[in-house]
């Protein structure tokens, strides 16, 4: 060493020139100069690994660092060996090496927190956030509150949680871009779009005072603001707008794979079934390396889903299968899976196997069973075994009285003329609603509902306590009474009677009420013209005449008939018809087709008019959109904008994501 001594002061200059400067690549060649002549020195060995991760070589610095573990203690390389493990998306790695350093410095929290974000443990990361935003005072305090408003733009949007009000501003596009998305979260649409539009004024005019920044480099800046914008035109139902948008996106071809990959899944979700071959080819950059590491889970599940479902739609039966396999293995109790495999086997015609396979995950998974219940329910129907459908559909314990459940029940029971179960069903929802909300709407609407369906069908007897239950809770109901009265009044006069007491008196319930101004009013159907008023004793009698045309050959000195106004057979003179004229052919026309016509003319020998709900089975064809609708899975949100945590720079230098 005491021979190189110069040389290596030398070289000790050299780096530190170099690393001011940010030549980093020539700093590297320096300092293995001087670990070549001491492979172990410890200062050495760290600039050594400060060079790697400025020029990108994280594999190659954490090398360095297991190799020499002896020289190097997780106290002084703890920091650079983490962010080394977070680049190389070794997540859990990095957040166990943060947890064994024992001084957790700023820098190190910061990483933290950035570990914690991907890891979607957003409630520990906003406390990491919340924590150095108030202890904190330098020059990244900006790029903090970006990061918080991302990890509540996450909260909102993937774990349906309203994102807390921290006051952050909204003096940047990223703050303003991160609000946008919270909003879209809790599903306020136009404000988010509303804020996503100030994101695209404020990056433009940011990007505007760099006079190196073109055209191109601002529309790049722009393209997860103009994803986000046609996701959120897509959710309000203006999916030709919005495609349009996407395409825009796509065409800039951004380096952001994930930001590619989201937009390309959600053109897919709107061409669904059609226009196969363009979703084909955008499938393609929904499976770009690295997008694993881009996206949340969340939107990860939500394009496999879209892969195996647009294998279905292009007949791939045996790649759907295999999708479904994989998604199920990853989440075993997620029902969308299940759903597409029994999509899969109605069209295949295998209707048993279909609802053999709802019944196992059913019972598998009681927490996802709603769904799959309803799906089996609409299999069964589509069989014609509608009373096996009302039973499963009565199975769903969350769903059992609601309005919409209560409704269908009654008509598949009204189809199936079982009025017994049809009514039973009102009575047990009344009951529930009698014991949970007595007197609230919904209650006194299912009572009244009942009861109408009770006189319809005959059943004036069991109407009757339904009537006098709505009766009392408003005796001014006129129509009430008097439905009641009706129904007693074939069960138990003397009722009728008691009851017909409470009946308002004629004269209250007359009308001052203008015919000739009602007649003469602007909707009425027919407007009287003249009318000529006869006066005998107290009654008057209004003549209405009619003003038609009168014949050309009108004679008004000729005498009428007086027998015009009888049928032609029953007149005096009616003769009969002539002679000579040709009866219709029966053999008119091709051999038999007489009898054929009149057979389709015959309305007394055609079909019943079918029931107002569809007979269930009917139909031949598969019931694949009755068992899956034909869409696709919701189209997945492009994620929140997010600043870097810092790392070892030159000084001066400014990280950010």
């Amino acid at each position: 060493m005491a021979s190189g001594s110069g040389p290596v002061s030398a070289l000790w200059t050299e780096i530190n020139r170099c690393g001011q400067n940010g030549d980093f690549t020539r700093a590297l060649k320096a300092v293995n100069k001087i670990l070549h002549e001491n492979k172990d020195d410890v200062t050495a060995l760290r600039c050594k690994i400060v060079c790697l991760i400025q020029n990108g070589g994280f594999k190659e610095a954490l090398n360095v660092m297991n190799t020499h573990t002896k020289s190097l203690t997780s106290d002084m390389i703890g920091f650079e060996k983490a962010y080394c493990e977070y680049r190389l998306n070794r997540v859990d790695h990095a957040l166990k090496t943060i947890q064994g350093i024992p001084e957790q410095t700023d820098k190190l929290k910061e990483l933290y927190g950035q570990v914690l974000y991907r890891l979607e443990r957003y409630d520990e990361c906003l406390a990491v956030y919340k924590d150095m935003i108030r202890n904190s005072q330098d020059d990244y305090e900006e790029e903090r509150k970006t990061n918080l408003s991302a990890v509540l733009a996450a909260q909102s949007t993937w774990e349906n949680t309203s994102a807390e009000d921290l006051g952050l501003p909204e003096s940047s596009y990223e703050l303003c871009y991160n609000a946008a998305c919270c909003l879209i979260g809790q599903g306020q649409l136009s404000q988010a779009m509303q804020k996503l539009q100030k994101a695209e004024e404020l990056c433009r005019k940011s990007l505007a005072e760099d006079s190196d920044v073109t055209e191109e480099d601002v529309e790049a800046e722009l393209a997860i603001i103009h994803s986000q914008m046609a996701y959120v035109m897509q959710l309000q139902g203006r999916t030709e707008d919005a495609l349009q948008l996407y395409n825009q996106v796509i065409k800039l071809k951004p380096s952001d794979v994930g930001l590619l990959a989201v937009t390309a899944n959600n053109i897919i979700t709107i061409n669904k079934d059609q226009n196969v071959f363009d979703s084909k080819k955008k499938v393609k950059l929904t499976s770009a390396e690295g997008v694993e590491h881009k996206l949340a889970k969340k939107q990860l599940q939500a394009i496999e889903i879209n892969k195996a479902l647009l294998a279905m739609y292009t007949n791939q039966a045996d790649q759907c299968n295999k999708m479904l396999a994989s998604l199920q293995t990853q989440n075993p109790g997620h029902p969308r899976p299940v759903l597409i495999k029994v999509a899969q086997l109605c069209r295949e015609k295998q209707h048993n196997k279909a609802i053999e396979l709802l019944q196992r995950f059913s019972d598998q998974h009681p927490e996802s069973a709603s769904g799959i219940k309803l799906t089996m329910a609409q299999l069964y129907v589509t069989q014609g075994h509608v009373t096996k459908a009302c039973d499963i559909l009565k199975s769903i314990e969350e769903m059992k009285y609601k309005p919409g459940m209560i409704s269908a029940l009654v008509t598949m029971y009204t189809h199936e003329e079982d009025i017994d179960s049809a009514i039973d069903v009102f009575t047990q929802a009344i009951q529930y609603y009698q014991s949970e909300q007595p007197g609230s709407a919904i209650h006194l609407s299912l009572v009244r509902e009942a009861a109408n369906y009770k006189l319809k069908y005959g059943r004036k007897k069991e109407a009757t306590s339904d009537l006098e239950q709505l009766w009392k809770q408003n005796k001014k109901d006129v129509h009430t009474l008097a439905q009641l009265i009706s129904a007693y009044s074939l069960v138990d006069q003397d009722k009728a009677k008691a009851l017909s007491k409470h009946l308002p008196s004629p004269d209250t319930m007359s009308f001052n009420v203008d015919v000739d101004e009602l007649e003469n009013s602007h909707g009425a159907t027919y407007i009287r013209k003249k009318a000529a008023k006869v006066v005998a004793k107290n009654t008057k009698l209004f003549i209405f005449l009619c003003s038609g045309k009168l014949p050309k050959n009108y004679d008004p000195k000729s005498t009428p008939d007086p027998e015009r106004w009888l049928p032609m057979r029953e007149r005096s003179y009616y003769r009969g018809k002539k002679k000579g004229k040709k009866k219709e052919q029966v053999g008119r026309g091709t051999q038999g087709a007489t009898s054929g016509a009149c057979a389709e003319l015959d309305a007394s020998k055609s079909a019943s008019s079918p029931p107002t709900s569809p007979r269930p089975g009917s139909g031949t064809g598969t019931a694949t959109s009755n068992a899956v609708p034909p869409r696709q899975q919701k189209p997945a949100a492009a994620g929140a904008t997010r600043k870097k945590a810092p790392q070892k720079k030159k000084k001066g230098g400014k990280g950010g994501w």
